[in-house]
């Protein structure tokens, strides 16, 4: 085997392992980058932009139609397809590797597995790591050990989100996020779906207003959506047939399988350096590994927050450890911006009314309607919506806010900012919405909050 030195391998070149190398480079540090498959990753290609490109041209549609005057004839399903195969580069990663060239990161194309301390294996080379290693390998989905499920072939978010053509029946197993966004999207396309959840509701980590939004919209649009149903057994003949515990089935012509994620570190030789295979490489606040002071893991592969921006900024909070300076997390948990991406979308930062009070505060929630402003009168005009913020009364902050309705996902950065920042009501009163635009929701709940 040949060996190479370099100041810092990165393992994963998805958007968090492409942040950090990059600003590793762009610091003065060598840097290598392994990837196995496509530069970019998951969210590139196989979740967040087919899965929205896939979504978009029903969202578009149903607005059409709350506007008076737009005449449309529905959704041509083959172009569709085509865009999402455009958004998606036909699966080539030629476009990324530039960017990558320009700060100086050498990408490094194969299987990566430790090999040692401060070593990582990439088919006949040996790369060597002066200063440190990151973890940036993602997660793949979960696949529960029920019987048939293996057998029966079943569908992940890769296979959900570059289907060639619309399938004519699918189950889905899981009513998270992945779930009722796919479900909503190949219902658009003509497919019918039946959307499995075994807990009292879907998206089930949300506030509850949210789950009966989603769940009464995907219905209306068609879904046989059936929760508190457990899977028993799966089997495949020609179609798939799913028995859950009461003995009722579901059969689809694919099942997708969306019950959770589970982080891709079962192959990397982490038992060299003395850490467990398949699990989650825990990190502290500066994203180092407690066990190795040249370890970081960032992304799913920390399982601190699973979502592609809050990967990002842990690359760049690894990258700024490594190159010597002090950092800590602070965005985490349940401070990280989500969007579901369904109609209406979830929009949410922080806490919920039920995890705040878990978490043992002294809060209230204030709700109002999203179509309350005057520029809801343009936008989402009739639709349902809630907007909730979830307020410390101690501390006179806003610990968490939701907002469901028609393209309220763009809402959610000034409420971020609100809830990191712990900016106090009393100055927050003060940020005037313009009128008239659906951001003056945020003079209706303040002034619902008494403010």
């Amino acid at each position: 085997m040949a060996e190479r030195s370099f100041d810092v391998v990165v393992i994963g070149a998805g958007p968090a392992g492409e942040v950090a190398a990059g600003r590793l480079g762009q610091g003065g540090l060598s840097v290598a980058l392994v990837e196995k498959h496509l530069v970019g990753g998951e969210c590139s290609f196989y979740a967040c932009m087919p899965s929205k490109a896939l979504l978009r041209p029903g969202d578009l549609l149903a607005e059409t139609k709350r506007v008076p005057g737009i005449r449309t004839d529905g959704l041509d399903v083959p172009a569709v397809l085509a865009r999402r195969d455009e958004v998606i580069h036909n699966l080539d990663d030629s476009s990324y590797v530039p960017w990558l060239e320009e700060r100086s990161v050498e990408l490094v194309r194969g299987d990566a597995q430790f090999d040692g301390e401060r070593r990582v294996a990439v088919g006949e080379d040996v790369l060597l790591a002066s200063k440190a290693i990151i973890v940036a390998t993602g997660s793949g989905p979960v696949m529960p050990p029920i019987p048939g499920l293996v057998d029966a072939k079943p569908w992940g978010n890769r296979e959900a989100t570059t289907a060639k053509t619309a399938p004519e029946t699918l189950v889905i197993l899981g009513g998270g996020v992945v779930g009722v966004e796919l479900a909503q999207a190949w219902t658009s396309l003509g497919t019918r779906v039946v959307l499995l959840e075994g807990a009292p509701r879907v998206i089930v980590r949300e506030e509850p207003f949210a789950s009966a939004e989603v769940e009464a919209s995907l219905r209306d649009a068609g879904v046989d959506v059936r929760t508190n149903c457990r899977a028993v057994s799966v089997a495949r003949d020609g179609d798939v047939t799913v028995t859950m515990e009461d003995g009722s089935t579901a059969t689809g012509a694919e099942l997708l399988v969306a019950v959770g994620r589970k982080p891709n570190t079962e192959s990397l030789g982490l038992e060299t350096i003395g850490l467990e295979p398949g699990k989650s490489v825990e990190v502290g606040s500066n994203l180092r590994s407690s066990r190795h002071d040249w370890l970081y893991a960032i992304g799913d592969a920390n399982g601190r927050a699973l979502l592609t921006h809050m990967g990002k900024y842990q690359g760049r909070l690894a990258a700024d450890s490594i190159l010597g300076r002090n950092v800590t997390v602070v965005s985490d948990g349940p401070l990280s911006p989500r969007v579901i991406f369904t109609d209406p979308q979830v929009a949410a930062v922080g806490h919920t009314l039920g995890s705040a009070e878990a978490a043992g505060m002294v809060v209230r929630a204030v709700d109002v309607e999203t179509g309350s402003t005057a520029g809801a009168s343009f936008v989402g005009r009739g639709a349902p919506g809630t907007s909730r913020l979830v307020i410390d009364d101690v501390r006179h902050v806003i610990v968490g806010a939701t907002f469901t309705g028609v393209e309220v996902a763009e809402w959610l950065h000034a409420a971020t900012i609100a809830v990191v920042c712990e900016v106090p009501l009393d100055r927050l009163v003060h940020a005037v919405p313009s009128f008239p635009t659906r951001s003056e929701i945020w003079l209706k709940l303040l002034e619902a909050a008494g403010l």
